[in-house]
């Protein structure tokens, strides 16, 4: 059965790190885009980060950019978040998907059709 499963999240304090996982099984990373996503309480989904088939190019929301990096390792058959500098407003459920070809623009969520159950990362002291 093909999923994705995602890990790391925990709690953590402002300032602080994690990063999450993205493990994929029943199919293979190669040749597909990973994105990440995050929904806080009351808010809508939000996409922070893509990275391509090869690696070569990864995206960022401004919300996030020069605080987390995103990455994968096919020969794990798994992608990752690096999250630093995290502040409360980061708290979230963080969610990876997948699709085919390139990252999708915002209008483009539609063409992720694989997506993980996610885990929560909550920052606070």
């Amino acid at each position: 059965q093909d999923q994705l499963v995602e890990s790391g999240g925990g709690l953590v304090q402002p300032g602080g790190s994690l990063r999450l996982s993205c493990a994929a099984s029943g199919f293979t990373l190669d040749y597909i885009v990973i994105g990440w996503f995050r929904q806080a309480p009351g808010k809508e989904r939000e996409a922070i980060s893509c990275i391509s088939r090869s690696g070569a190019a990864t995206y960022y929301a401004d919300s996030v950019k020069d605080r987390f990096t995103i990455s994968r390792d096919n020969a794990k058959n798994t992608a990752y978040l690096k999250m630093s500098s995290l502040k409360a407003e980061d708290t979230a459920v963080y969610y990876c998907a997948t699709a085919r070809l390139y990252c999708p623009a915002k209008s483009e969520v539609s063409r992720y059709t694989r997506w993980g159950q996610g885990t929560q990362v909550t920052v606070s002291s």
